[in-house]
């Protein structure tokens, strides 16, 4: 696991490309491909790394070929959830959103990115899928769990307040992350109704709420980069000096693979 970046100890010709996976929206009609700009903007920021933005609408066939022209995966949040069926559940939130064209793409994605030794960094959602591409499952409504506390956004609130501060993680005493980001204890936005309940193989928590709930995963037998958070450290990630140490150590992992090739 790499812990230290230097935008300038790897001495690439070009800047490492990395992939993420678009959503599905339907507007007016009209079926979209999206990507919010607040996930691209630390990407290029401060992991100083190029996005590649793949649509999901066409299917998985194209994945190896996709890989082939990056240096590293990204898997975003979003506002649909996971299909439970993928993990052995009926649908306990039917009036949410689901995306299954890119469920469909973003779990051979991993195995495929896994299996190449891809960096992997994740966030909510995406984190989600990293449990659930490996055999786990999920917390399809955490918020009702005894002792759970909602970390949901407020619907009403403003985006401001929406991306707030709200509770403590703590991080396992002592592993990479910790020291990466100097502290044991930061504070993290939520806005998050589902959570990890069953850890697939090979995945091993690392941050944790206040009510117990996995906040922070990797992969320790993977060669790799891998990180999956499930707050937002894209929101105005500028300001917080966390998501900026996160993303420049994604970005040294993708110059390093690069360097590699």
């Amino acid at each position: 696991m790499l812990k230290k970046n230097s935008q300038n100890a790897i001495n690439l010709k070009r800047k490492p490309v990395v992939l993420m996976s678009m959503g599905a929206q339907e507007r007016k009609g009209h079926d979209y491909q999206v990507m919010t700009v607040k996930y691209i903007k630390p990407l290029v920021e401060h992991a100083g790394c190029v996005p590649i933005l793949a649509p999901t609408c066409f299917g998985p066939e194209d994945i190896e070929q996709y890989l082939s022209m990056v240096d590293g995966v990204y898997l975003t949040g979003a506002g649909s959830n996971i299909d439970p069926t993928l993990y052995g559940q009926a649908n306990l939130t039917p009036e949410k959103q689901q995306d299954i064209l890119r469920d469909q793409f973003d779990i051979p994605l991993i195995h495929a990115a896994l299996k190449m030794g891809l960096p992997i960094f994740a966030v909510c959602r995406g984190m989600q899928e990293i449990n659930v591409a490996l055999g786990g499952d999920l917390h399809q409504k955490l918020y009702s769990l005894p002792g759970m506390l909602d970390h949901r956004e407020n619907g009403d609130a403003s985006v401001e307040e929406q991306y707030a501060d709200v509770h403590s993680v703590r991080f396992t005493a002592n592993s990479w992350l910790a020291k990466l980001l100097g502290q044991e204890e930061i504070m993290v936005n939520s806005l998050h109704g589902q959570g990890i309940k069953t850890l697939g193989k090979g995945v091993q928590p690392i941050g944790y709420a206040e009510d117990a709930s996995i906040e922070a995963i990797y992969l320790p037998e993977a060669s790799q980069f891998t990180l999956g958070v499930q707050w937002h450290p894209e929101w105005k990630a500028a300001q917080n000096p966390h998501s900026i140490k996160m993303f420049e150590a994604f970005g040294y992992a993708c110059r390093v693979y690069a360097e590699s090739e």
